[in-house]
């Protein structure tokens, strides 16, 4: 009985010891899979360059070439709406796109110039796309408030959930704290608004990311006809109920003070 007891020890020793070992092929050891960093460059508003396995997306360019000039080229554009905070097409012709394509609804695409319509594919809510690996789905972007609801109505621009590996990032486009964002579950990262009157006040946007729970959450697009929203509070009011929310405030104005409301 001691020496079976004993074989048995040893065998499960020796499984732990291999299990725990980089996989070997053809000589050379194979390293384990680890998931790389989503990057979220601010460019301004609501314009961001986000790499991700050296994939890189450009989130609404605005603001000219000149404010990608430093930026990786992008594999991929999306575009939420046809607002001019997220739709220029000045833009997009100046930053040299190449073969990338450019992702939106169907109220922009169908506005692009000819010069932009040789790579473009439409995606409009709830439905879902893949390019190079990552699925793409369009989500709804729109007002609550009626006196908000002529700025931006459902069906017309998207939010979207990027995913890959796991990992989900949420970009949730103008919209205020809509129950298709509280429903949401398994976001690592997620882009939200604030600002009035187009989007929603900061209460009512932290009060939605408590709901749904992103790992991390990135305010954006957070200036709004009378200066900024106080993402500082916003910070403060999520972590007063869940500290285990990771809030990151990123520089998405920088040639402007941060003078809150």
């Amino acid at each position: 009985m001691k020496k079976l007891m004993l074989y048995l020890f040893c065998s499960f020793f020796f499984f732990a010891c291999k299990q725990d070992k980089p996989e070997v092929k053809n000589g050379k050891k194979k390293n384990p899979v680890i998931k790389k960093d989503i990057d979220i460059i601010p460019i301004s508003h609501a314009t961001a360059v986000i790499t991700w396995n050296d994939f890189v997306f450009y989130l609404d360019p605005t603001g000219g070439a000149e404010a990608f000039h430093n930026q990786k080229k992008a594999d991929l554009v999306l575009i939420t709406d046809i607002h001019e905070d997220h739709f220029h097409p000045k833009t997009l012709q100046g930053i040299g796109l190449g073969n990338a394509k450019i992702v939106g609804p169907e109220a922009v695409i169908s506005q692009l110039p000819e010069s932009l319509n040789a790579n473009t594919q439409i995606i409009n809510n709830e439905e879902t796309i893949e390019v190079e690996g990552f699925k793409i789905t369009a989500v709804p972007m729109y007002n609550l408030r009626e006196e908000a609801k002529d700025f931006h109505p459902k069906g017309r621009g998207n939010g979207y959930i990027i995913e890959k590996d796991g990992q989900r990032l949420y970009i949730a486009g103008d919209t205020e704290d809509i129950p298709e964002m509280r429903n949401l579950e398994n976001i690592s990262i997620a882009l939200i608004p604030m600002n009035l009157p187009y989007t929603m006040p900061m209460e009512k946007a932290a009060d939605a990311v408590l709901e749904f729970e992103p790992k991390k959450v990135i305010p954006y697009h957070y200036r709004g006809e009378n200066g900024m929203q106080n993402i500082e509070k916003f910070k403060a009011l999520i972590h007063e109920t869940n500290n285990n929310i990771e809030v990151v405030i990123k520089d998405w104005y920088p040639e402007e003070e941060d003078n809150w409301e």
